[in-house]
């Protein structure tokens, strides 16, 4: 048996594991608690209902939003590498907790139950206004031309990155996903500039 300490971080861990492996369509309380070996009463007395365990799941995939962006306000990082930290942040964190990737692919689901929409488009919000933001002050300082459009270069940018992730998910993990993030990204960033 599986001691009692953190339970509530641990049967969030044991979601995510088990929507990687089954998708969110295996994700249910029974199959958790048999993965916990414990009761679904006991389980219950940690969460309320499995919508309480997925807003538990988002908070712990958006848990270094913050940190990530304060790093770059701190360091003052001019726009190129401003966008490479973020971006190198994500490739990194997900290379090493590649399960974690799972979540990027079932926003729409969850976006369309009502009570975890707003954590969604929360986690959404927050990750396109940096870059939104940073392309325009990209643009403020003279590093990017004004007639860039920064919706179209922010969805570019993070559409990329969920795109590489997947493949990563479909092929296995079998090459890196840090290394194979930042040469599109060179590229890209490459591409903006004369």
């Amino acid at each position: 048996m599986k001691l009692p300490i953190h339970r509530k971080e641990r049967v969030i861990l044991t979601a995510i594991e088990i929507i990687n492996d089954l998708g969110i369509q295996g994700l249910s309380t029974r199959e958790i608690a048999k993965r916990e070996e414990i009761s679904e009463g006991t389980l219950f007395k940690h969460f309320k209902n499995k919508n309480e365990i997925l807003l538990g799941v988002l908070e712990h995939y958006s848990q270094y939003d913050m940190d990530i962006i304060e790093s770059i306000k701190l360091k003052k990082l001019p726009f190129t590498e401003a966008i490479k930290y973020f971006i190198d942040s994500y490739a990194l964190y997900y290379e090493n907790y590649p399960e974690i990737t799972a979540i990027t692919q079932i926003y729409e689901v969850l976006a369309n139950d009502q009570n975890l929409a707003v954590k969604v488009m929360d986690i959404y919000n927050v990750r396109y206004k940096f870059m939104y933001d940073t392309i325009e002050s990209g643009k403020l300082s003279g590093e990017l031309s004004p007639d860039i459009d920064s919706i179209i270069l922010s969805d570019t940018i993070l559409g990329l990155f969920n795109a590489i992730c997947l493949r990563w998910r479909f092929e296995k993990f079998n090459f890196s996903l840090q290394n194979q993030t930042m040469l599109a990204m060179d590229m890209i960033l490459k591409c903006i500039y004369k």
